[in-house]
């Protein structure tokens, strides 16, 4: 798993708060890892220790460990469940965690730590199902304009990432990247990964193994104290002028093709 995401052993054993040589040991079965290291290694890799201990991943087909890398611990009963740290209110509803720009750092560490998501501001939107989990993050940056930066974007819990549709706009929790907003395009199924798309022409797609996503929030509506521009920016008109060279000269090509 660790050559998986392309890790090296050091940089393994720093996130884990071990020496390199234990590492090595438990790699090459030479020592054994006690309870506390089988928990450390399930937290880092998203896999149930139950799986850890079980099952022999070197033997597992690639569409097997890909579902383990989205999430989807099939081999062990009821670990399809994502564990989301929550709040409630005094009459036991849910709350929707408030996380502004400042705590977006913090939330990248404590995202799971009841402590830390007890203090995030909180409040209630009645016309929202009681029945799904919400959470509001306030995003920053042009890359998703005509959203504003310094928008608050409030999105649903998605505890199966399958579910996720081709053009859905979504909050994705990352190890590297942090919190980003982006369209989604999923190719978890075949690849492990999605390609994450900004609104705005100027930021180029990229691409992200699930692995190195630790939650995803569906898109459900933002709210900004800005009224969005209607004018269009000189970038964006350069960059359609391009996209539309680009599509002439396909469209001469396609012709030049069919007339030989």
């Amino acid at each position: 798993m660790r050559k998986r995401r392309g890790r090296t052993q050091d940089e393994v054993a720093f996130a884990l708060n071990m020496k390199r040589s234990t590492l090595s040991g438990y790699e090459n079965e030479v020592a054994q890892p006690g309870i506390q290291q089988l928990i450390a290694y399930s937290e880092y890799f998203g896999i149930s220790v139950d799986t850890l201990i079980k099952v022999d991943l070197s033997k597992l087909r690639e569409s097997e460990l890909r579902q383990l890398e989205s999430g989807f611990d099939v081999y062990v009963k009821g670990s399809k469940l994502r564990i989301l740290t929550t709040t409630v209110d005094s009459s036991n509803n849910e709350n929707i965690e408030l996380v502004p720009q400042k705590a977006k750092a913090g939330y990248m560490r404590g995202f799971a730590d009841p402590e830390f998501v007890r203090n995030l501001p909180v409040f209630q939107l009645p016309f929202l199902s009681a029945e799904r989990k919400y959470r509001t993050f306030q995003i920053s940056g042009d890359s998703m304009l005509p959203i504003p930066d310094g928008a608050w974007i409030t999105g649903e819990f998605v505890q199966d990432w399958n579910t996720i549709k081709n053009g859905e706009a979504a909050i994705v929790l990352t190890l590297d990247e942090g919190i980003v907003f982006k369209v989604i395009e999923t190719r978890i199924a075949k690849e492990g990964k999605v390609r994450l798309i900004s609104l705005n022409p100027i930021y180029n797609p990229y691409e992200l193994s699930v692995v190195e996503i630790r939650e995803i929030w569906r898109f459900i509506h933002y709210i900004s104290d800005e009224l969005p521009s209607g004018e269009i920016s000189p970038a964006n008109l350069a960059n359609t002028l391009n996209q539309l060279k680009q599509d002439i000269a396909m469209i001469k090509e396609k012709i030049i093709t069919n007339e030989e």
